[in-house]
């Protein structure tokens, strides 16, 4: 029983000391040194084949004119040949494009035109709303006259203005002799003085209460104030 405790008790070896492992498994012993390559590689002829490098094509094209041969030019269409090589004829009833420009006869050249082809063929006027600092002259109205109803007329109407509408104040409005004439009080001069404290470096303490707020007493609607609404209040039982 001892003896197996004690070999138990020995650490366990560490193999990652050996930094020429070929192997990622994990071994009990290490494996023999070997000289040649562990893989031998066979190549196919397939293989082989795309190891080659690519041979460019180097021969100089054909010129479009070629020579036609004799027999070429011996041959007697078929039948067949000479239907197909006839051109398609187009469907019934096309007619070919117009030539511009296109001739007129004689009564479109003499013809008069009456009083309401010459009004269709004014242009519409429309009114441009230019904007600029002077006003636009009217401009002739080519639509008929109509009427509107009487509610539309109400609608167009423009609202008045209140009768206890004030407009605005103008920017410069006359002083009067007694705001000119008046003298402030020395209560209106000390109050229109700004207020002058210390700064904080120079040893003021805004957090101090003056000994006048300390021994204010509050009044009834400010401590009527400062409760808080019965809505949020919750009873304790």
């Amino acid at each position: 029983m001892g003896t197996r405790i004690q070999q138990l008790s020995q650490p366990k070896h560490n193999h990652l000391k050996d930094l020429n492992r070929r192997s990622v498994y994990w071994l009990d012993k290490i494996p023999p040194e070997k000289t040649e390559p562990t893989t031998h590689i066979e190549l196919t002829s397939r293989w082989s084949d795309l190891t080659r490098s690519k041979d460019f094509y180097t021969q100089v094209p054909l010129s479009p004119i070629w020579e036609v041969s004799k027999w070429a030019l011996r041959a007697v269409p078929s039948e067949r040949l000479c239907k197909l090589a006839q051109p398609r004829a187009p469907v019934e009833g096309w007619q070919p494009g117009r030539p511009l420009p296109a001739p007129l006869n004689r009564g479109t050249q003499t013809a008069v035109a009456s009083s309401r082809i010459c009004q269709l063929a004014q242009p519409r006027r429309r009114q441009i709303q230019a904007v600029s600092s002077f006003r636009s002259e009217p401009q002739p109205m080519t639509q008929l006259a109509s009427r509107t109803s009487a509610h539309i007329e109400l609608l167009a109407t423009p609202k008045h203005d209140h009768p206890k509408y004030e407009g605005q104040r103008p920017v410069c409005w006359p002083v009067s002799k007694a705001a000119r004439n008046h003298v402030a009080s020395q209560r209106l001069c000390e109050l229109s003085c700004h207020k002058m404290r210390k700064s904080l470096f120079e040893g003021y303490d805004p957090y101090v209460v003056s000994w006048t707020a300390r021994s204010a007493n509050p009044s009834t609607r400010i401590q009527e104030l400062s409760l808080p609404l019965p809505r949020k209040c919750s009873s304790k039982e």
